[in-house]
């Protein structure tokens, strides 16, 4: 055997072939003959199908579906609040909200409060609409009732929306007014316990807020009293600040604060004073007596003055006419001395007024100064005093604004309590139902159908994977994963020897197309020795070993054919000749070699019968000896071509397999085996030879089984004798 030639080598042209099949998706060819071989399993299934939906629709109950219609959004509105709050845009957010509200609708809380608000439980109507008869129910109310729950929440359908905040509720039972009655009550307990459950959280928060609004009433009434006994020990009188808050309670400070506010405010008054009387008088002090200001422009010094002035000028008047010791002029002199002497007194008095003054502003300074020092000193001790107090009061501040807080609080909740609108709202109240919604003669049928196709597939996919019968040529490479060398159509020229001794019959000319695909079998051209096998006995591989081993003859090839299926051996019978000598007695050294092959006979060939059949035929098959024939013949012979025994059950195929170049595995078509093509196959690769690919025989390709097959059509120019030639083609 050429070592050169590695196992399960294919021709390089069968390769490319196989290749370009593969790469096809579907092979609608094939698909089309296994439908049309299998027509009658598929159009048996869909109809059973078909039936069966039929009479499941004509027996089946009218159901009668109603739908309302919800809107959901994410937040309420506030009754009591001036305008809406818009709820943040998070689509995630939504959809888990949207989610949890379908939960709800769904729940066994919701379908017990429909329940109890219809009283389905007690209803021979309600269980009537589901084939039920209510009296046949357990009288137990508890059961009932889980019973009546049961059905409203089995053919209850919320379906979740998309893209939309509407949510279509549907209910489905016999009796549509009962389906529009429960769905509608349905939206309403929806409703209903959504209000219920925030009326419930506004009240559990009233009275939480209401227990801590008594507690912190209670830590501002302790806080206070402490403050006021604190302030009553101390001695501190604390003033209500009137600017504050008159519910806040903050006070503006203590009595001793505001009277030393007051007298220092007094003191500086009274420095202010005593500075301006001090430069008054020191003004007067220093100036003559009549220079000053304030001794000149007072009213009576003026009028002194000025008296004084007209008293001098009728003095000089008189002293001008009279004689000094003249009484008139006496009299005049004595008048302006006493103006004069009350002028002097006038001007003193004004002096000593604002000396007086001056003291009395000196006075009253120190006399304020002093109290100050005084309330310093008390306002000091009065502040080691405060600070206590101070945290006291900060204290009681706290309490008073937390216990502020939660009043406000507390009355907002009581005000809002059971004012807030629903955030969900029914847009289409369900209407009592006038046409079934199921069952629908079409739908049904349509579905009977396309499950009648699927089931009908599935068989037709089980009954080809598990059925290995090769009915068309696209099975060689679909089941077998082999090449396809050739396709040998049925005999129809007499016996097959007729057939192939006539080389213009279908058949010999399908060996010769056999051939040809055999010179190119391997990348060295015509394999030198070649092993024919099938799966069972008469699949025609002695048939097509003597067609081969004919055919490669009339092309002048060197060809001896070996019958090496000892154990039934039939080539012997066929060319006529004596069996006493062949391949055994060749194999136990009973005769030579050449002894034993025939050259004569009528045939085109060479040939060794199969000799007679020894006691232990798979031990001497698989002897040395068996190696050495093939080896000694393939340097006689072009071509040495073994025909041997079927694979199933024995081990001569599979052990003779190994010692040729390539292997032909010959398989009937349209022959029922159950799994043996390829347990057959499976046995024969264990011993990894190298398989040329397979041959199919008795195909018949007018067959309507095989009118899809890309061989449809199989068949062979015809040819025509002289005088139709003589007519024309």
């Amino acid at each position: 055997m050429d070592s050169q030639m590695t196992p399960f080598q294919q021709p390089e042209f069968l390769q490319e072939e196989e290749s370009y099949d593969k790469g096809s998706l579907i092979d609608i060819g094939y698909m089309l003959a296994v439908i049309r071989r299998n027509r009658w399993l598929i159009l048996t299934i869909t109809a059973l199908s078909a039936a069966a939906a039929l009479v499941a629709t004509l027996l089946a109950t009218p159901q009668y579906t109603a739908v309302v219609s919800i809107q959901v959004n994410e937040s309420s509105q506030e009754v009591l609040g001036s305008e809406d709050v818009p709820a943040e845009d998070n689509s995630w957010n939504y959809e888990r909200f949207l989610n949890t509200e379908i939960d709800v609708l769904t729940s066994y809380t919701l379908a017990q409060r429909v329940e109890n608000a219809l009283n389905l439980s007690e209803s021979a109507r309600f269980f009537n609409a589901f084939g039920m008869n209510g009296a046949e129910i357990s009288n137990g109310d508890a059961l009932r009732e889980k019973k009546a729950i049961s059905l409203i929440r089995d053919n209850l359908e919320v379906n979740v929306p998309r893209n939309t905040r509407i949510i279509p509720v549907s209910f489905t039972s016999a009796d549509g007014g009962l389906s529009a009655q429960i769905v509608n009550s349905y939206a309403e307990q929806f409703i209903r316990s959504d209000l219920k459950q925030k009326f419930d959280s506004t009240s559990y928060a009233r009275d939480f807020v209401s227990d801590q609004l008594t507690q912190a009433k209670e830590r501002l009434a302790e806080s206070e009293k402490a403050l006021n006994n604190y302030a009553r020990g101390a001695g501190l009188i604390r003033l209500t600040d009137p600017t504050a808050d008159e519910h806040s309670g903050t006070t503006g400070g203590s009595i001793t604060t505001a009277s030393l506010i007051q007298l220092n405010e007094a003191a500086n008054h009274a420095r202010a004073a005593r500075v301006a009387a001090e430069a008054r008088w020191q003004s007067i002090a220093s100036a003559p007596l009549y220079s000053s200001a304030p001794v000149r422009f007072d009213p009576g010094v003026a009028a002194l003055l000025s008296r004084k002035a007209t008293l001098e000028a009728a003095l000089a008047e008189e002293s001008a006419r009279r004689l000094d010791d003249h009484p008139e002029v006496l009299s005049r002199r004595a008048e302006l001395a006493q103006v004069q002497g009350d002028l002097s007194a006038a001007a003193n008095s004004v002096r000593r007024s604002i000396r007086t003054e001056y003291e009395a502003a000196r006075a009253t300074e120190n006399q304020l100064i002093a109290q100050v020092n005084t309330l310093k000193s008390d306002t000091l001790s009065e502040q080691d005093s405060s600070v206590q107090y101070a945290l006291l009061e900060r204290e009681a501040d706290t309490n008073r604004q937390l216990y502020d807080e939660l009043l406000q609080r507390f009355k907002q909740l009581n005000a809002a309590a059971g004012v807030s609108a629903s955030n969900i709202s029914i847009i289409d109240q369900a209407q009592v139902p006038v046409e079934p919604s199921s069952p629908n003669l079409l739908f049904n049928l349509g579905t009977g159908l396309l499950l009648g196709c699927f089931i009908a597939g599935g068989a037709v996919f089980l009954k080809t994977e598990l059925d290995d019968s090769i009915r068309v040529p696209e099975d060689v490479t679909q089941k077998l994963d082999l090449p396809l060398l050739g396709v040998i159509p049925i005999n129809q020229a007499g016996t097959i020897e007729q057939g192939l001794a006539d080389p213009k019959t279908p058949v010999s000319e399908a060996y010769s197309s056999l051939c040809g695909s055999l010179l190119y079998a391997t990348p060295q051209g015509l394999a030198p020795t070649v092993l024919i096998t099938s799966s069972q006995p008469s699949e025609g591989k002695s048939t097509t070993s003597r067609a081969l081993a004919r055919t490669f003859s009339r092309m002048g090839r060197r060809v001896v054919l070996i019958d090496a299926d000892i154990r039934r051996p039939m080539l012997h019978r066929i060319v006529g000749t004596d069996n006493s000598v062949g391949l055994t007695t060749v194999l136990t050294g009973q005769a030579t070699l050449a002894e034993a092959v025939h050259t004569d006979g009528g045939q085109a060939f060479a040939y060794l019968t199969a000799g007679p059949t020894p006691p232990a035929p798979g031990e001497l098959l698989a002897s040395v000896r068996m190696q050495e024939i093939i080896d000694e013949l393939a340097s006689q012979y072009d071509l040495v071509i073994v025909d041997s025994s079927p694979v199933l059950g024995l081990a001569d195929a599979p052990m003779l397999s190994v010692l040729v170049d390539g292997v032909i595995f010959v398989v009937e078509a349209a022959r029922g085996r159950r799994g043996a093509l390829k347990s057959s196959l499976r046995r024969l690769k264990t011993m990894r030879p190298n398989l040329l690919g397979a041959v199919l025989t008795k195909f018949d390709p007018k067959d309507a089984s095989n009118s899809y097959s890309s061989y449809y059509g199989y068949d062979y120019y015809s040819y025509r004798g002289d005088e139709a030639e003589k007519k024309g083609d």
